[in-house]
């Protein structure tokens, strides 16, 4: 399996329907502190506005809501893999994406058989205090020696300019948050990184 080399991480549907139209094919839909309804709404008008652009979704954690609403992605956290049924969500053909952060982390995710692993954070972020240090170059390359051909996802306080370093580290995929929606004009930066992630090559 390939994945586009950048996806956005996204909050809202209103997000996802600025985006989509520049080109955006995978979108990552992370809403926290919301009532559940309010996240199976965000998740069905996102979903519908994917599949009217030929694009595919992610929903971070709400897995159920994912498993009922017929998602194409799910991303766990290390948490979420303590209640998530695996087993229903293959069954319903979503493919699943697991964060990792050390090799423990990493080893689990491996030993269930994930679509994709993500890493991070790869540099400090501004979103959210994270109880784990940055990662670094480094570590991708660590990571991607040991997923092989299992797509690697980069996220974490990264950057246009940082994204060089992240593919040649070895990242497949590179995920971002602020550096497209805190820009002062989010259609034209994330443009940029779509124009930027062309000029690099599948690796896996």
């Amino acid at each position: 399996m390939t994945l586009p080399r950048v996806y956005p991480i996204l909050d809202s549907a209103e997000w996802v329907r600025r985006l989509l139209p520049i080109g955006v094919r995978l979108v990552q839909l992370r809403v926290k502190d919301r009532a559940v309804e309010d996240v199976r709404r965000e998740i069905r008008d996102s979903k519908a506005l994917c599949a009217g652009a030929g694009a595919q979704l992610i929903v971070n954690d709400y897995w159920r809501l994912a498993l009922e609403e017929g998602c194409d992605f799910v991303h766990l956290g290390q948490r979420d893999l303590d209640s998530a049924d695996i087993a229903a969500l293959r069954q319903a053909g979503i493919r699943i994406g697991i964060s990792t952060h050390d090799h423990a982390e990493l080893e689990r995710a491996l030993s269930l058989r994930p679509d994709y692993i993500a890493l991070g954070p790869i540099y400090p972020t501004l979103l959210k205090v994270m109880p784990w240090a940055p990662q670094g170059l480094w570590r991708i390359k660590e990571w991607k020696q040991r997923v092989g051909s299992l797509p690697l996802v980069a996220i974490g306080g990264l950057t246009l300019e940082r994204l060089p370093g992240v593919f040649a580290a070895g990242a497949d995929v590179a995920a971002v948050v602020t550096d497209i929606v805190r820009n002062p004009d989010p259609r034209v930066r994330a443009r940029q990184w779509l124009a930027a992630a062309g000029a690099f090559a599948w690796s896996a």
